[in-house]
């Protein structure tokens, strides 16, 4: 069946961030290309006759977040039928079933599809394989339906984010996989610093523990973003829109989203980033310190941090300059541009 506050813009307490060290804080949707380089936009919801109302509910909820999502009924081999032609399985089961289903199926975390389950109440939203590939973004996709994402990947589990979600935030994939082992430890361990930008042409020559990311498509710009606590979606995308509005470039060119780490589960922006298909890259306080803009910040006065929003823009950019200094918009969102 188919079917903190920045600069000037208020004051904040730091906070625990859902995203880690200095490069970033998976935002956007499913649309965004995955780290293997593929993209995670073809989902299938794999249900029980008897929840196919829930499946539904499902569908038109995640409608517009990814590319298409079908609805499939389940029996004994389905998985195995349908397994390599989607992203991604929602299994409206128990997760027994799941990993009973497919654990015979299952061959290499880059190639394997991503599987997340979730019970008939909405209850909990579980990744189960590929959690970094595309299961962990489901699983935040269903709590806006009430369902509390279960994230059992060692970084996400410790309330940071991987370098595969950083690559995801970015734009880019993971070249080579296997150094994700360790540079992941190195994030749990809060020892891996920014992601660095190598200019061509030029040979680099790199160890197992390097981890190299590739765009997919040419550097753009970066909108630093601070805010005051809980400003609205409305606010930022109005501050965003202004921002480039003064420049010579426009949304096409935007690579993502630079904040603080502190911003890091500030709603308003992170659901206007996903209404524009941006990732959030966020900044710890040490790389926005070395970063520092030109503007004067009250915030580094009264917390220590600086100004957020030009000291991101400046730390996310190829060329770490700015192409449009902090601007203030209703004492609300504060916004720079860096490239």
């Amino acid at each position: 069946m188919s079917s903190g506050t920045d600069d000037d813009a208020g004051t904040d307490t730091a906070t625990d961030a859902n995203a880690d060290t200095d490069a970033d804080a998976g935002g956007g949707h499913c649309s965004t290309p995955d780290s293997d380089g593929e993209v995670a936009e073809e989902i299938a919801i794999i249900s029980f006759e008897r929840k196919l109302e829930t499946a539904e509910s499902i569908q038109a909820e995640l409608a517009d977040r990814y590319e298409t999502i079908e609805i499939i009924e389940y029996h004994g081999d389905v998985f195995e039928e349908h397994w390599g032609e989607f992203d991604c399985f929602i299994g409206l089961m128990a997760s027994g079933i799941a990993m009973r289903k497919t654990a015979h199926l299952l061959d290499d975390k880059w190639d394997d599809p991503a599987i997340c389950v979730v019970d008939e109440e909405l209850t909990w939203a579980i990744p189960i394989t590929g959690g970094h590939h595309g299961a962990n973004q489901v699983a935040q996709d269903l709590a806006s339906m009430g369902a509390v994402p279960a994230m059992t990947t060692a970084s996400e589990a410790a309330g940071k984010q991987g370098v595969e979600s950083r690559a995801k935030a970015m734009d880019t994939h993971v070249v080579n996989g296997d150094s994700t082992v360790q540079t992941n430890l190195a994030v749990l361990d809060d020892n891996l610093g920014p992601v660095a930008r190598l200019e061509g042409p030029s040979a680099v020559l790199v160890g197992d523990d390097v981890t190299v990311l590739k765009r997919n498509k040419d550097d753009g710009v970066v909108l630093g973003t601070g805010s005051v606590s809980g400003a609205d979606t409305a606010a930022f995308l109005e501050a965003w829109e202004d921002a480039l509005d003064r420049t010579d470039y426009d949304l096409a060119d935007v690579e993502f989203i630079g904040t603080a780490t502190r911003k890091a589960d500030e709603e308003g922006l992170l659901e206007a980033a996903q209404e524009l298909d941006l990732g959030v890259v966020t900044f710890e306080k040490e790389t926005l310190l070395d970063h520092e803009g030109p503007t004067p910040s009250k915030s580094k006065e009264l917390i220590g941090w600086p100004g957020v929003s030009e000291a991101s823009a400046i730390a996310g950019g190829a060329a770490q300059e700015l192409v449009l200094e902090k601007v203030s918009y209703e004492n609300e969102v504060t916004v720079a541009i860096g490239r």
